[in-house]
């Protein structure tokens, strides 16, 4: 029995498993109090208080919802498919929670003489991981949609299906210019790269738009919340949904955008970097030691990346009730019109640079051409008639 405590102690399995078992821990708690969060952003903007009777400033609030949500009638409509019914939202709720394994959120703790990383699992294909798990995401929505036997439920599956597709060429594109520039698929090496305030963001920000506007259309936020569209749909492709599996449905929302933020922290904020992260590093060792400091440095850059990942879901709420939701011939011609086009037109930017060996001056000088070309290209359009004037 001393030697499998021992081994216990001693091995990497405990640690693995502490770590995972806290990183969903906390994912589930940030995507929890979002929902708090969202509505005390939107009474900010909206000049009103919030919830503010559950609790001290309706802190309380995300319980008093999931106390609603399990104790609400279990409603299955009578000509649905049953299993597939249950199996969609909890489809959703599965990949949202698997997308942020592979996200490494601090740098190492020394434990035992071991270095123990801040990250549920490293593989040199983390991105290649996140970007298959978020794609199974849409499968969730799609049976839950077709599932029902609801016209307006299934209408917003296939809005989602259709949306999901095509933002996902180019937010892949986006992210193929960063893997040229890393070299790498892994997540910890695109972070540690970063290091000294290199960030992704300054040698690609027209990936980082295109990414983040992508992230909004895959999360199915406003302005890209068609599929539940509920002017046009009831509620989209949860119509039909009650109880917990409507709760699975929207609670997956919040969790896709804490993982959304976690994932463009990595790739173009540096991660867990921060300015000034060696001298603070320095400092702490020499003043607690070289295990403890160390220890300690790694907490503080753990502080550093729930920051960013912080700042990207209040930016996600702030845009929500900021801009209108787009029409669904806009929403389409702005995937395959507009960030399509722009993303090829990144890569060749960035490839061009990365030969030419001046890999931010590069970027930014080809960037400076494209607007333009545009620009140029945008004045010498053939003007449209206006047929209520006879112009």
């Amino acid at each position: 029995m001393s030697s499998f405590v021992q081994w216990l102690t001693e091995s990497m399995f405990l640690w693995k498993a502490l770590i995972i078992i806290v990183i969903f821990a906390i994912t589930l708690g940030i995507a929890a109090y979002s929902t708090w969060a969202e509505r005390k952003v939107a009474a900010y903007i909206q000049d009103r208080r919030g919830p503010n009777r559950a609790g001290w400033g309706g802190l309380l609030q995300p319980l008093a919802d999931a106390g609603k949500m399990f104790f609400k009638e279990d409603f299955i409509p009578a000509q649905a498919d049953k299993w597939l019914f249950i199996l969609g939202p909890c489809l959703s709720m599965f990949t949202a929670l698997m997308s942020s394994a592979v996200v490494p959120f601090g740098n190492s703790f020394i434990i035992g003489g071991k270095e123990v990383f801040v990250q549920a699992i490293e593989i040199n294909i983390g991105i290649l991981y996140v970007f298959g798990v978020v794609s199974l995401g849409v499968y969730g929505v799609m049976i839950g949609g077709w599932a029902s036997n609801n016209k307006f439920s299934l209408l917003g599956a296939i809005r989602a299906a259709s949306q999901n597709i095509s933002y996902e060429l180019a937010m892949g594109m986006s992210i193929i210019a960063i893997l040229m520039m890393s070299g790498t698929l892994s997540l910890r090496e695109i972070v540690l790269q970063q290091h000294g305030g290199n960030w992704n963001v300054f040698y690609q920000p027209l990936g980082f738009l295109i990414f983040t506007v992508c992230a909004f259309a895959e999360c199915n936020r406003t302005p890209f919340d068609l599929p539940e569209c509920e002017t046009e749909l009831v509620g989209g492709y949860h119509t039909e949904y009650s109880s917990m599996k409507l709760g699975f449905y929207l609670f997956a929302e919040y969790i896709n955008m804490f993982a959304s933020s976690a994932v463009t922290a990595c790739l173009f904020f540096g991660g867990y970097n921060y300015p000034g992260m060696d001298f603070v590093e320095s400092q702490l060792i020499s003043a607690l030691g070289a295990n403890v400091g160390h220890n300690v440095a790694t907490l503080v850059g753990i502080g550093s990346m729930f920051t960013k990942i912080l700042f990207g879901i209040f930016f996600f709420m702030w845009v929500r009730w900021t801009v209108p939701r787009f029409r669904y011939d806009q929403l389409m011609n702005l995937g395959w019109k507009g960030l399509i086009p722009l993303a090829v037109a990144n890569l060749i930017i960035t490839a061009g640079a990365i030969l030419s060996g001046y890999k931010l001056v590069g970027i930014w000088i080809g960037l400076a051409l494209m607007v333009v070309l545009i620009s140029v290209g945008w004045s010498m359009r053939p003007k449209k008639k206006n047929a209520i004037m006879g112009a």
